[in-house]
């Protein structure tokens, strides 16, 4: 079944907020294997001139994978899990994200096509802190594959 076109422009708006913690943060930086210290070391993040320890540049992708799969598990929209692939996921940053940041998202779709076959669903998420500041807008192309 091909997805609902007409979900192209739709706004998902946030449903709860997420607290960065230095331990979230330590263990993303772990589970990639990035020893940088500004990923641990308290002081060494404030000598760089950070509040606090600073995520990798990834690390959303940890709340921004949510966001996906509540559109994705939209019975309206008619998409077929088993047949989805991740085809592409890109970050643009406004500012580090740091321990202490209390984060929402709004997500977007952005796009619904159809190309040799295959279904193409492009979603963005504006990442911001629940004052109001940008922190990050992400883009993502979930790809689902034809019968």
């Amino acid at each position: 079944m091909p997805l609902d076109p007409s979900f192209a422009g739709r706004t998902y708006p946030p449903t709860t907020t997420y607290e960065v913690s230095r331990a979230k943060i330590a263990e993303f930086a772990e589970a990639i294997g990035d020893d940088n210290p500004l990923y641990r070391d308290p002081d060494a993040a404030r000598s760089a001139g950070y509040p606090d320890v600073i995520a990798p540049p990834t690390f959303l992708t940890i709340i921004n994978l949510a966001s996906i799969n509540a559109i994705v598990a939209d019975p309206e929209l008619g998409l077929d899990y088993s047949r989805m692939v991740h085809g592409d996921q890109r970050f643009t940053h406004h500012r580090p994200v740091h321990a202490g940041d209390v984060l929402r998202l709004t997500t977007h779709i952005d796009d619904v096509f159809a190309r040799a076959g295959n279904d193409f669903l492009n979603v963005r998420a504006d990442v911001e802190t629940t004052a109001g500041e940008a922190v990050c807008t992400t883009h993502a192309q979930l790809v689902v594959r034809g019968e």
